[in-house]
């Protein structure tokens, strides 16, 4: 499918999408990049029906264009008391620096959207112009509701194996999520392992194998970025870092002081945050990864449960080095200005980069 046939699609303007990030991405900041003629994105995996249904009411009462909404279709948790006691027992006196006891068990904070029925018939309801799924696909069921009631469906994508899962689903288009982007990997298996394939090479695989529109993300920044990965076949490019520096932002004073610093130069992917890999900026919390094994980590989100807990702790004293302070290798080339500032911006510096290919 062309750029132009995935914007009729989705109804917007440019081939630029805001990526939803869970904590950050507000409601104001999609509504604000989808009333600038890209696609905004609001990021739900995180709270349940009602919760997602009032992120979408505050979507609309800013603006009445198409915007995304995103799912994570994670495998449940399966708990292991003895793994997770001994991880509470491991924080435990880094807890003590900050005053505080680490929790008395640990829980499953987020429901899969796989066994989450309340959240499918709460989207059937509400018929967002977009849902994105990460981490995996739900049941077929789901997908055949979700296209039922004209929704646009994507799915993220981190190798080809995953790719064609998804085009078998009836997925509309797949986004390519490359090594190098900041965030939550999207793996299907968060026990497998990874191709590590970066945007560049990831887009060219599946626009060669899939029949679907390809959606770059990692490390795109600017015009220029997202001019590059439209030359490789892309039919447009999904921005998340970029963002996080924007007005609308929901990041901390500790996240955005981190974002600026050196720290944006030296980003990772971890396990000890979360439980599932991610690229986060090189902080206290990040620090920490290199000398736990993988099998001493709780599964997802369960980790995530005590890892919330250390960063409450720790800001309650002023230190903001243990937060989820996930970002891209692009992240030194974040902008802080408005939303619809920097889709402005990026605009400009797509047109002013494919005119030069023109000449």
């Amino acid at each position: 499918m062309t750029t132009r046939l995935l914007h009729q699609l989705l109804g917007i303007e440019l081939p630029i999408i805001q990526a939803p990030m869970a904590g950050v991405s507000s409601p104001a900041m999609a509504a604000a990049v989808s009333e600038a003629g890209a696609l905004g994105s609001i990021a739900v995996g995180a709270t349940d029906a009602g919760g997602a249904r009032a992120m979408i009411v505050a979507v609309r009462e800013r603006t009445r264009r198409p915007f995304n909404v995103n799912l994570f279709c994670h495998r449940p948790a399966v708990t292991n008391g003895g793994v997770e006691r001994a991880w509470i027992d491991r924080f435990r006196d880094l807890f003590g620096q900050y005053g505080a006891a680490p929790p008395d068990h640990l829980s499953e904070i987020y429901q899969s959207f796989v066994t989450d029925d309340a959240m499918l018939r709460m989207l059937v309801a509400e018929r967002p112009a977009v849902v994105s799924f990460h981490f995996g696909l739900p049941p077929a069921e789901a997908i055949g509701a979700l296209r039922d009631a004209g929704i646009v469906l994507f799915a993220s994508a981190t190798n080809l194996a995953e790719a064609r899962a998804i085009a078998a689903t009836g997925v509309d288009a797949v986004v390519a999520q490359g090594w190098e982007a900041g965030g939550h990997r999207g793996v299907f298996d968060p026990d497998a392992p990874d191709d590590r394939l970066g945007t560049a090479a990831l887009v060219r695989q599946l626009v060669g194998a899939v029949d679907l529109p390809v959606i770059a993300a990692g490390g795109i920044m600017d015009g220029a970025g997202i001019a590059a990965a439209l030359r490789l076949g892309a039919a447009a490019a999904q921005l998340g870092t970029a963002f996080l520096a924007s007005d609308e932002s929901l990041a901390d004073a500790g996240y955005r002081a981190a974002l600026a610093s050196d720290a944006a130069y030296q980003t990772a992917i971890v396990r000890v945050v979360s439980g599932r890999p991610a690229r986060i900026l090189a902080n206290r919390f990040a620090a920490l990864d290199a000398d736990i094994a993988s099998a001493d980590i709780p599964a997802y989100p369960i980790a995530y449960d005590l890892g919330k807990a250390l960063n409450a702790a720790a800001k309650a004293r002023g230190e903001y080095g243990y937060g989820a302070q996930w970002a891209g290798q692009g992240a030194p080339f974040a902008r802080g200005m408005a939303a619809a500032d920097l889709v402005a911006a990026l605009a400009a510096e797509l047109s002013v980069a494919m005119e030069q290919d023109d000449g």
